[in-house]
């Protein structure tokens, strides 16, 4: 199990998943991958619940702000990259196309973050730790294992986060998506980088979780009312699968090789 103390900077580090039904959401997610919900106060009338695997910080589900609901935002998975300063990295950003959705702010004692989308359109947030570094645990059953960019510009994509977070890319032949590129960030693998594929509506950060048996994972998502979206599939390395949750956020799994 890859236990975590720290994170190097321009490493996947976070994720949770806004949604419209944060009690319903962690019971799927709960009966899907063995999490169990510590509920943090996260400002008045809101509770952030931190989703544990054996005691460590896994994941986190929160509620949909009111103003996405508004706006016709789909639930989401959102993906966190630690950096030095969330203030640099927003600046540097933004210089290189992107917009800056929420300028950097104060997360109470926890770090500082900023929600940037990329160029190409694609939302991710940066977090710089101070008491929380992110997730506990990775690269296991029921933890955070990928994080894969779909893009309409797979080049300008790479290019972008290259100049940002200092990642270089590697081709990666045995993916199912054709140009796919392994991100490196100081030497290791550190998330991909494809194509949308056909009825993909926008680029997005999909979030990966790690399983022990794709099969019967995909079927008890769907006993607990998600849908398949795709394989499983094998990669030589491992199985993937993506589904949806019931309230249509999308996530993938992996059923496979791990790095520690």
């Amino acid at each position: 199990m890859g236990e975590r103390t720290s994170y190097e900077p321009g490493t996947f580090s976070w994720a949770d998943l806004s949604t419209p039904d944060q009690e319903a959401a962690k019971t799927f997610y709960s009966e899907l991958f063995g999490w169990t919900a510590n509920d943090m106060p996260a400002g008045e009338g809101v509770t952030y619940s931190m989703m544990q695997l054996d005691g460590r910080e896994a994941a986190a589900v929160a509620p949909q702000p009111e103003q996405q609901r508004q706006a016709g935002a789909p639930p989401m998975w959102n993906s966190y990259v630690t950096v030095e300063s969330a203030d640099v990295a927003a600046e540097r950003a933004s210089q290189l196309g992107a917009t800056v959705h929420a300028p950097p702010f104060d997360v109470m004692e926890a770090g500082r973050m900023s929600v940037i989308q990329d160029p190409q359109g694609a939302f991710f947030m940066v977090w710089e730790p101070r008491q929380t570094i992110g997730a506990r645990v990775v690269n296991a059953p029921g933890a955070l294992a990928w994080n894969e960019l779909a893009t309409t510009d797979v080049d300008g994509a790479a290019a972008f986060y290259g100049e940002l977070f200092g990642w270089t890319m590697q081709p990666f032949e045995a993916a199912v998506a054709q140009g796919y590129q392994v991100i490196q960030n100081k030497g290791r693998g550190n998330g991909g980088i494809r194509e949308m594929a056909e009825g993909e509506p926008v680029p997005y950060w999909l979030v990966y979780f790690g399983v022990e048996g794709i099969d019967g994972s995909l079927s008890k998502a769907e006993e607990l009312g998600g849908t398949r979206l795709m394989g499983p599939a094998d990669i030589g390395v491992a199985k993937i699968a993506m589904a949806q949750d019931p309230h249509g956020a999308a996530f993938a799994i992996y059923d496979g090789q791990f790095e520690d």
